[in-house]
């Protein structure tokens, strides 16, 4: 097929897109709903922070295993069984506002965001060759982003006006997405074969495993800082701001500008390469979070203005060094590791989610949302050295140039 074409076209993408906007907007409802949930049933701030780090804690846990799972049972009954667990347990959650209640239902919607995240991420490698892999990235991306920026903060808003029950039942949009999945699965067969559990998973004395987890850190660890920070904000907005406009306004500016730079970040790496964007946005990062805490400092009144543009930084990088690291990542392993580099970039993100969450939750009780803030975003400029860093080609291609130069140098 002509690399002309919309990327949208691709064989299996439709598929995706569809069976990733189903899925994540289950998740994107209950992000900050569930949490206002167990408020409702008295628990402490600390106590709702435990909501998304089980959520999270199971994911990760759940991430580690999906590499294995597809290759012992397939695509299409992997997905079918993430996006029933992830949709089908936010309707039970309707029944009881316990704190005990709904971390138990959050871990088991965890093990089914888990395995839609990495199966989600793999997929486009699989469907994708490498010098489109960043714009099918940011297309990914985009179907990623676009719950979150009309579902996420919509949450609390919904579940003030039209009641709880109504973000539960919405919360079920993850079933529908089960016939996409399968036909993804089907598109998976004919364009990955080698990927395909019936295939030979002889190892690859170029490129083992022990190597590969290696290569992948670097790339984790810069994810796991950013989406600590986007966490925490994501997490606690709802609760630190007073306003349930200006909250909900800035949750929407905060996706809206992730899932634009997401989208559009990829198209710009396969042509320049990932490293030039990756630089600048990690120290950007800590000055949104600072830019946050100051703007929430004052406990009797939130400065808006400031707020806003805060959350508006705080969304491009959180959107750019996801498309960004996820590039990286499958640029350093061969493909036979690519369900591997999907994982451990999952990982990434899901454990600095659920840090930002619990972690970030605690400090704030301490002492303050500012103080909380302000270390979530001395966590992300404390990478800058690994951002800088640029690792020496390996013999799957170097992360550091782009398609374009490779195939100028070939």
């Amino acid at each position: 097929m002509s690399t002309r074409e919309p990327i949208w076209r691709q064989p299996g993408m439709a598929p995706l897109v569809v069976m990733t906007c189903a899925g994540f907007s289950g998740y994107a409802l209950l992000l900050t709903v569930a949490p206002l949930w167990t408020v409702e049933g008295g628990a402490t701030t600390a106590g709702s922070g435990l909501v998304n780090g089980v959520l999270l804690l199971f994911t990760v846990l759940t991430q580690l295993l999906v590499p294995r799972a597809l290759r012992t049972f397939g695509w299409g009954p992997v997905l079918a069984v993430g996006l029933a667990l992830l949709g089908a347990p936010g309707v039970l959650m309707s029944l009881s506002d316990g704190l005990g209640a709904v971390l138990a239902l959050s871990a088991v919607r965890g093990i089914g965001f888990g395995v839609l995240t990495v199966t989600g991420s793999a997929a486009v490698a699989a469907l994708v060759g490498a010098e489109r892999r960043g714009e099918a990235i940011g297309a990914y991306g985009l179907a990623v982003a676009v719950p979150n920026v009309v579902l996420l903060p919509a949450g609390p808003w919904i579940a003030e006006t039209a009641g709880y029950w109504v973000v539960f039942t919405l919360s079920a949009l993850p079933l529908v997405g089960i016939p996409a999945a399968l036909r993804l699965a089907s598109a998976l067969r004919v364009s990955a074969p080698d990927l395909h559990p019936d295939a030979v998973a002889s190892p690859d004395p170029d490129d083992p495993a022990s190597a590969a987890y290696l290569r992948l850190l670097r790339p984790m660890l810069l994810l796991l800082a950013v989406t600590l920070a986007g966490g925490a904000v994501i997490t606690f907005t709802p609760q630190m701001v007073d306003s349930p406009a200006v909250a909900a306004g800035g949750l929407l500016l905060m996706g809206l500008t992730a899932a634009l730079s997401r989208w559009r970040i990829g198209r710009l790496a396969d042509r320049h390469g990932a490293q030039r964007f990756l630089v600048p946005l990690v120290p950007l990062t800590g000055a949104g979070m600072a830019l946050v805490a100051w703007s929430v400092a004052d406990s009797d009144s939130v400065r808006v203005g400031s707020f806003l543009l805060a959350m508006l930084l705080v969304g491009l990088c959180y959107g750019g060094l996801q498309n960004l690291t996820l590039l990286i990542s499958f640029a350093a392993v061969s493909r036979r590791h690519h369900n591997l580099a999907s994982a451990v970039w999952n990982v990434g993100f899901d454990a600095g989610t659920a840090i930002g969450s619990v972690a970030i939750g605690v400090i704030a009780q301490l002492t303050s949302f500012t103080t909380a803030f302000l270390i979530a975003g001395a966590i992300a400029v404390a990478t800058l050295p690994l951002a800088l860093h640029r690792p020496a080609a390996a013999t799957t291609g170097t992360e550091t140039e782009s398609p374009r130069t490779r195939r100028a140098a070939g």
